[in-house]
């Protein structure tokens, strides 16, 4: 009698084994996946989704660099630092999280916070995927503290990094025509409407410059 139970017991928890190896896969798929949410545009289900994985897993820092990056693309900046700043708490140095704080910092004006941070993320991910969105921000951040010639350096680097991004080729003949460089502008606006023709503020800083020759 007490082989008959023991052998039911083993069959019992070998069937549930099983069950749970063969069906958990269906239940991970029915589960929503935040980064999938994120990159189809829908962000508020995304952040829901990591609220609830952060709550669950506190340490989960992939929850938080989703979360943050849902934030950014729905415009909530403040709540993208606040979310960075948390995450950080985690991995001080991971560079996703910094490079969100960064453009946080970037919408909600805090340009010299902003500078630094992109900087950290330059030094600490050379080659990562935001590499030249940084060196853009960073020139945009230059412009506004109206020096004209450190957002040269940085627009350069911006569209050496990502020749084919026209709106940067007009920034950065801005820049140029700030510091009297027409010549150096003019190419630069030239460039702008060879990527794009319909681009009004190239053309309209191609027609500037034009006359100061």
């Amino acid at each position: 009698m007490e082989d008959k139970k023991t052998k039911i017991n083993f069959i019992f928890k070998f069937t549930l084994v099983f069950f749970m190896l063969c069906w958990a896969p269906v239940f991970s798929q029915n589960k929503p996946d935040a980064l999938v949410l994120y990159k189809n545009g829908r962000y508020a289900e995304a952040i829901a989704v990591c609220e609830a994985e952060i709550k669950q897993s506190p340490n989960n820092l992939d929850s938080y660099v989703v979360m943050t990056w849902a934030l950014l693309a729905d415009g909530q900046y403040q709540k993208t630092y606040d979310m960075a700043l948390a995450g950080r708490k985690i991995a001080q140095t991971d560079p996703r999280l910094i490079a969100t704080q960064a453009e946080a910092c970037y919408y909600l004006g805090k340009n010299s916070e902003a500078l630094k941070l992109f900087q950290d993320y330059i030094s600490y991910a050379p080659n990562g995927v935001r590499i030249s969105s940084s060196y853009y921000f960073m020139g945009e951040i230059y412009l506004r503290m109206a020096k004209y010639r450190h957002a040269d350096i940085a627009f350069s680097v911006a569209v050496t990094l990502d020749s084919f991004n026209s709106l940067w080729w007009v920034r950065l003949g801005y820049a140029r025509e700030q510091i009297k460089e027409y010549r150096y502008s003019l190419e630069a606006y030239n460039k702008a409407l060879s990527l794009n023709k319909n681009l009004v503020d190239a053309q309209k800083g191609r027609e500037r410059v034009l006359q100061r020759f």
